[in-house]
């Protein structure tokens, strides 16, 4: 095993090693991860894997008699972070110092700033947020979520604002593909039953605005 790269507290290894007891079936240890970057920074995950089923790339500690699995692909962005329990906190929580934002990737990087900087508080006032989930050969995923999640106007959004802004300002990207699941959300703004946003105004209307701009 190595050096760990996270610390667990004795709160949290007791409560972990407790929890650990209470299974009834043969467990390897605990995988720890990142889930997605959101919007108020890393959202994390944890859970027991059984023996048969140990992380072939990952890193590996003890940590007070508990074996915690961390996934290479993870380990950078939670070195130095601190895993505690405290019932008066709701539980389990980390404290991170890598920053959510911040991405080996100059391209990535690139786009992230511009989420950072213009996009993200435009649509803030509308209850909305947009994350980088991704960018790979010339294209950036991205992940909607609060009021976004299913607008009527999210396609007027994206195609007309958060894609054009960060082909602007990030030539190396050639589309802007969105992963949200847009059917499991509702918008408090934007109402599809109140009007078609895809409908072709009546003369003399405005066309819809997105809530970008």
């Amino acid at each position: 095993m190595e050096q760990p790269l996270i610390e667990i507290t004795p709160a949290a290894q007791d409560k972990l090693l407790q929890l650990l007891a209470e299974k009834k079936q043969d467990l390897a240890g605990l995988l720890l991860g990142i889930k997605r970057r959101g919007p108020a920074g890393f959202e994390y995950f944890m859970r027991f894997v059984p023996a048969g089923d140990r992380p072939q790339e990952a890193v590996s500690f003890a940590a007070g008699g508990l074996t915690v699995f961390i996934e290479n692909q993870d380990a950078e962005n939670l070195k130095g972070a601190v895993v505690n329990f405290s019932p008066t906190r709701g539980g389990f929580h980390i404290e991170n110092p890598n920053p959510a934002w911040a991405w080996e990737d100059p391209v990535a990087q690139s786009v992230q700033n511009v989420l950072t900087d213009q996009i993200n508080p435009a649509i803030a006032a509308h209850g909305g947020w947009v994350q980088l989930l991704d960018v790979k050969e010339g294209v950036a995923y991205i992940e909607l979520g609060g009021g976004c999640v299913g607008c009527g106007l999210v396609d007027v959004t994206l195609k007309q604002g958060i894609e054009v802004a960060i082909k602007q300002a990030v030539p190396a990207i050639q589309a802007v593909v969105d992963r949200t699941d847009h059917a499991s959300g509702t918008n408090p703004y934007y109402q599809a039953s109140k009007a078609d946003p895809y409908q072709q105004p009546a003369k003399g209307e405005p066309a819809p605005r997105s809530p970008f701009g």
